[in-house]
C-alpha cells in the first residue's frame, strides 16, 4: 500500500511538471542585455508634421498585424507572403551608452552596426516609437514610408521579431503611437533622434535634446530615458529564408537536448556534499546542547539557530567578509590556494550554513524526548556516552533524525541568497538551480526559468511527500508499541 503511494504521488509530481509548463517553454532563448522591467505609458493622440508620417494603431491593432508574419527559429528575420520587402539580422538593444565620444557628446546612443543607411531603425521613448526606414533602401525594395499599408507592414515586423527578444522589459507592441521617418533626423517636443550616425567606424542611433542637453540628467526638464532600440536590415523577400521551429514533441525534445543541465549537477552535487556535513555537524551540536545548563543551552542554541532566521543575503555577507582577503581566515585559505569564495567549496559553506539549523533543531528535539532513566541506566551498566549516542540515542532519534535530513536537504538545494553572495554566478561551477532561475529570468530566458522552476517544485513535492509517509510510518509504529 505504502509502495503504490509513493509512486502516485511522483506520477502526479511528474504530470504537474509536463502539464503545467508553458509552451512558450520551448521558444530559442532571447539575445541582449537586461535592464529592469519598464512598461511603457501609452497616448492615444498624435500629431504628424510636414516630413513624418505617424501610425495611432491601439495596442491589440498592433498585434492584428502580426498574422502571417514568418519569424526565423533564431528570431532574427522576419517575412509575409506577398510583401515587397522583408526585415534580416534583426536585433534588439536593451540599453544604450551615454558618454562623449572623442570629446564630442552625440547624446543617448545605441549600437546599430558598421553598416550604414541598410538598416532600420526604431527607438522607443517613454511614450512614443520613431521609426526611421533609409531612404535609399526604402526605394530599392519599393516601400513607401508614408503609405499607411507599409508602415503597417513594418510595425508589424518589427513587432514580432521584438517579441521574442524583449526580455521581460516592455515590448514594441504596447506601444500606441509610432512616428516614421525617412530623415535621419527627427525632432519630437525638444527630443531630437538622430539616425545612421556614424562615429569612428560605426553606426549609432541617438536621442538628445534639441539643444544639445542631455536628457537622462534628473535636473533637464525634457528628462527622459530612451526603453530600448530595435534594428533589422532591410532586404528584398528572396534573400530571407524561414526555417520554422518545432512543434509539439519535437519543440520538448529540441529544448531538452540543448538545454545547460550543469545547474542540476552543481545543486546535486553541492547538497550531496553539504548534507554530510549538515548531518554531522547538527547531531554533534544537538549531542552538545544537551547536557548544558539552561542558562549555557540558551546562548549556544541561539548560536546555533540564527541562521535559520537571518535573510540569506545577511548570511552570505557574513560569509563573504569572514572567508574572503578582509580576514586572516580568508586570507590563509586564498594563500595556499584554495580559496573559500567564488568557488563549489564556497556553495557547499552557504549550503551547510543555511540548513545546519533544520538539523540541529530536529535531532534536539528527538534527544530532549528521549527517557534520561533508560540512559542513566546504559550508563549503570558501563556503556560509554560513544556507546550511549550510537547504540541508543541515534536508533531511538532516528524517525526525527531523518525528517530533520531531508527538511536540511530540501533547505540547501534551494538555497539562492547566501549562494550568491559567498559564491557568484559562474556558469557550471557555482550556478545551482535558484541562481540559474533568477539569471535566466533577468536574460528573457523564461522557458529555461520555467523548467527549472518546475524541477524545484518536483523537489519540493518529492520531499513533503516523503515526509509525510515517514510521520504515517512512525505514527503506526508508535501505536503498535503502545498496544
Amino acid at each position: 500500500m505504502r509502495a503504490r503511494m509513493i509512486i502516485a504521488s511522483l506520477v502526479l509530481s511528474a504530470t504537474l511538471a509536463v502539464g503545467a509548463l508553458p509552451a512558450a517553454a520551448f521558444a530559442d532563448d532571447a539575445l541582449g542585455d537586461v535592464d529592469s522591467p519598464q512598461t511603457p505609458t501609452a497616448t492615444t493622440t498624435a500629431t504628424s508634421s510636414a516630413a513624418d508620417s505617424v501610425s495611432d494603431e491601439s495596442a491589440s491593432d498592433a498585434e492584428a498585424t502580426m498574422d502571417g508574419v514568418e519569424v526565423s527559429r533564431e528570431g532574427s528575420a522576419a517575412l509575409k507572403d506577398g510583401a515587397s520587402f522583408a526585415i534580416g539580422d534583426f536585433s534588439r538593444a536593451q540599453k544604450g551608452s551615454n558618454r562623449a565620444i572623442d570629446g564630442t557628446y552625440y547624446g543617448y546612443s545605441y549600437l546599430v552596426g558598421q553598416e550604414e543607411g541598410s538598416f532600420a531603425q526604431v527607438v522607443a521613448a517613454d511614450k512614443y516609437v520613431v521609426a526611421y526606414v533609409p531612404a535609399a533602401a526604402a526605394a530599392k525594395l519599393g516601400l513607401d514610408v508614408r503609405s499607411v499599408s507599409d508602415q503597417a507592414q513594418l510595425k508589424s515586423y518589427f513587432v514580432a521579431l521584438d517579441e521574442g527578444q524583449a526580455m521581460g522589459s516592455a515590448k514594441l507592441s504596447e506601444y500606441d503611437t509610432w512616428y516614421f521617418t525617412s530623415d535621419t533626423t527627427f525632432d519630437k517636443d525638444g527630443v531630437r533622434f538622430t539616425f545612421d550616425q556614424v562615429i569612428n567606424g560605426n553606426v549609432y542611433a541617438s536621442v538628445i535634446g534639441v539643444d544639445g542637453s542631455d536628457l537622462t540628467d534628473s535636473e533637464n526638464s525634457l528628462y527622459m530615458k530612451p526603453s530600448f532600440g530595435d534594428f533589422g536590415k532591410l532586404t528584398s523577400p528572396d534573400a530571407v529564408s524561414i526555417e520554422k521551429a518545432p512543434e509539439g514533441l519535437a519543440a520538448v525534445g529540441e529544448f531538452l537536448s540543448n538545454l545547460d543541465w550543469s545547474p542540476l549537477w552543481v545543486s546535486l552535487r553541492t547538497t550531496g556534499i553539504a548534507i554530510v556535513f549538515i548531518v554531522i555537524l547538527g547531531l554533534l551540536a544537538a549531542y552538545f546542547c544537551l547536557n548544558l545548563s539552561p542558562r549555557a543551552k540558551s546562548i549556544f542554541d541561539a548560536i546555533f539557530t540564527i541562521p535559520m532566521v537571518l535573510p540569506p543575503t545577511v548570511c552570505g555577507f557574513i560569509l563573504l567578509f569572514v572567508c574572503g582577503s578582509n580576514t586572516a581566515f580568508g586570507q590563509f585559505w586564498i594563500d595556499i590556494g584554495f580559496p573559500l569564495i567564488f568557488s563549489p567549496v564556497a556553495c557547499v559553506i552557504a549550503a551547510v550554513v543555511v540548513a545546519f539549523p533544520l538539523m540541529y533543531r530536529n535531532a534536539l528535539g528527538a534527544f530532549e524526548g528521549l527517557d534520561r532513566n533508560m540512559l542513566d541506566a546504559a550508563r549503570t551498566l558501563g556503556w560509554s556516552n560513544a556507546k550511549i549516542f550510537r547504540k541508543l540515542m541515534l536508533p531511538l532519534s532516528w524517525s526525527s533524525i531523518a525528517a530533520g535530513m531531508v527538511l536540511a536537504f530540501a533547505r540547501a538545494l534551494g538555497e539562492f541568497g547566501a549562494t550568491l553572495f559567498m559564491a557568484g554566478n559562474y556558469i557550471g561551477i557555482t550556478r545551482t538551480i535558484p541562481i540559474a532561475i533568477y539569471f535566466e529570468w533577468m536574460n528573457g530566458n523564461d522557458s529555461t526559468a520555467w523548467f527549472w522552476t518546475l524541477v524545484i517544485i518536483v523537489f519540493s513535492l518529492i520531499v513533503i511527500v516523503f515526509i509525510n509517509l515517514w510521520s504515517n510510518h512512525t505514527t503506526k509504529y508508535r501505536k503498535r508499541e503502545q498496544k
